[in-house]
């Protein structure tokens, strides 16, 4: 019932009217430059939002990588420290005259004069 009432009305060509259109004009061109800039507005916060997301994931694996191979670096400088604690031990031996004698009787069959070396298989008798 409302629309036909609306239909019915006839519609009075005043300066008040005129000025009232444009300003109903002027208010829409308004509201669609507004809801234009507000939708621009939050693709620009979301293109920001996602790049500043997809940068800290990418730091984050960034980081999970290079904590990894520090570990791994880490590991390998243990197993090189305990290496060079035994070469530095085998340095001390190799100082003593008597270690590197006996290192030479058992690999290069040195021997003392008069001494005969006898070499027996390292293998059980097959008997």
């Amino acid at each position: 019932m409302a629309k036909r009432q609306q239909e019915s009305v006839a519609r009075l060509d005043s300066t008040y009217m005129q000025h009232y259109d444009a300003y109903m004009d002027r208010h829409q061109r308004k509201k669609k430059r507004l809801i234009r800039r507000l939708a621009m507005f939050a693709l620009l916060v979301s293109i920001v939002a996602g790049s500043m997301v997809f940068y800290h994931v990418k730091q984050q694996s960034l980081y999970a990588q290079k904590h990894e191979q520090y570990e791994q670096l880490k590991q390998d400088m243990s197993v090189l420290e305990k290496e060079e604690q035994e070469l530095k031990e085998e340095i001390e031996l190799l100082n003593d005259e008597e270690y590197v004698l006996q290192i030479a009787r058992t690999n290069y069959f040195f021997s003392k004069e008069g001494e005969i070396i006898f070499k027996m298989p390292d293998e059980d008798p097959s008997y």
